[in-house]
């Protein structure tokens, strides 16, 4: 058998299909949820600097 064939500790090669697999839907939705998160991320910081200004604007 030719040595790029036998994948060793590595696994079948439908394993590794299946792993492959599994990392590209993991990659493809962290996508669209980090999307979301940075969304979220900005708004918080809108709304943290806008309510500090305005508490330094109460306090004198």
């Amino acid at each position: 058998m030719l040595p790029v064939l036998q994948f060793g500790s590595l696994g079948s090669p439908p394993a590794l299909l299946l792993g492959l697999l599994a990392l590209a839907v993991v990659l493809f939705v962290g996508r669209f949820v980090m999307k979301f998160a940075w969304k979220l991320v900005l708004i918080a910081l809108v709304v943290v600097t806008v309510l500090w200004v305005l508490g330094i604007q109460v306090a004198l």
